[in-house]
């Protein structure tokens, strides 16, 4: 069959697609909430396409696919196929090395910040991350050295100040100057602001950029800006993990239409449970009742475990917090506490249940 026309077979549903080369190999796995609309736009409007997606469309001889009830579960297999078959024009998930952390050597007298490949949170230093953008995160660094005046390029820290001191862009690490006291307290700034407790340093970021825009500067403006954009990843990164992290056991449901539901279990960064409902085939009563077995069975199996966020944890937790924020997602969660498993009476689940489905039943 024609790869246009088997385009135009597509349903209009939420799934993954699998493009193909002429040896039947895996190139590219995308995701869409409407299959026939995003793999039908490869073939139209070339002009507008990136030389990637070019050249993708070149070598691309057929492709497979994969419906899934919802947008959030297309997200997920779209991740979990990726990492299995590291598609050569998938560049982003294919490989946990890839990933990078931030670490602070606190036993140093000036304490450096720099970009590692793991982390040893058994060595007393700080380490914030995983972070999927190395780039992003070396300029990230860049900025908040800059800013904050620490960029010392002279790691012998002899008595002569490095070509960065000279230009006002360290205080003087190299040249033994400024206290261990008040470099501790630049250091804990910029720990603050990694972990997403104090902003003060991007506000200041801001401000030297709009500064910089109405003295004409928009050459510094322009870096500022890129700085700041890096810095936000970090941030938005160190709010995922501690989300993650805090929020165990989240039940989500969506709804799919007027007449079906979907009702997921998630444990920290996995989906434990999920499963589609009819609405008209159970009552109110049955329908909380079903979900409330679930919540009960499936998290309290798994109330023993727990993870840190790492390399390969990242993706998925990134998934699950953006579509759950996401305004354009069509569902609803709750996070269960461990303590309500316990309840004899189950009365917190009930009432939790009753708020987050029962104005859509």
């Amino acid at each position: 069959m024609d790869i246009k026309e088997k385009v135009k077979k597509l349903p209009f549903s939420p799934g993954v697609y699998l493009m193909k080369d002429s040896l039947d190999t895996v190139i590219y796995v995308g995701k869409s909430k409407n299959l026939r609309n995003r793999v039908g736009s490869y073939f139209v409007n070339s002009k507008s396409h990136s030389p990637k997606v070019i050249k993708l469309v070149k070598n691309l001889k057929d492709f497979d696919y994969i419906l899934t009830d919802t947008e959030f579960e297309a997200l997920l297999l779209e991740c979990k196929l990726i990492k299995e078959i590291k598609p050569i024009y998938n560049k982003q998930m294919k490989n946990p090395k890839g990933y990078c952390y931030i670490k602070i050597n606190m036993y140093e007298k000036y304490p450096d910040i720099e970009i590692v490949g793991e982390d040893d949170k058994s060595d007393g230093n700080v380490y914030f991350g995983p972070y999927n953008s190395k780039n992003t995160i070396e300029k990230a660094i860049c900025g908040i050295k800059e800013h904050s005046k620490i960029l010392c390029t002279n790691s012998s820290r002899k008595a002569s100040g490095c070509i960065k001191y000279s230009r006002n862009l360290c205080i003087g690490m190299c040249t033994a100057n400024p206290s261990r006291e008040y470099y501790f307290a630049l250091v804990e700034k910029v720990i603050k602001l990694l972990n997403g407790s104090d902003l003060t340093i991007l506000e200041e970021m801001e401000q030297e950029m709009n500064t910089a825009c109405e003295n004409f500067d928009f050459e510094h403006a322009a870096k500022y800006r890129d700085y700041i954009r890096a810095v936000k990843h970090l941030i938005n990164t160190a709010k995922i993990i501690a989300f993650t992290e805090a929020n165990k056991n989240i039940a989500l449901v969506e709804f799919l239409n007027d007449k079906e539901i979907k009702f997921f279990l998630i444990r920290y960064n996995k989906v434990i449970f999920s499963e589609k409902y009819k609405i008209s085939d159970f009552s109110v009563d049955e329908i909380k009742h079903k979900l409330k077995s679930n919540i009960i069975a499936y998290f309290d199996n798994a109330l023993k475990t727990s993870i840190n966020i790492g390399k390969d944890e990242i993706d998925e937790a990134h998934i699950i917090y953006n579509y759950l924020k996401s305004k354009e997602s069509a569902c609803k969660y709750i996070v269960i506490p461990e303590e309500w498993i316990s309840e004899i009476d189950s009365s917190s689940i009930n009432r939790a249940i009753d708020e987050f489905i029962l104005d859509k039943l």
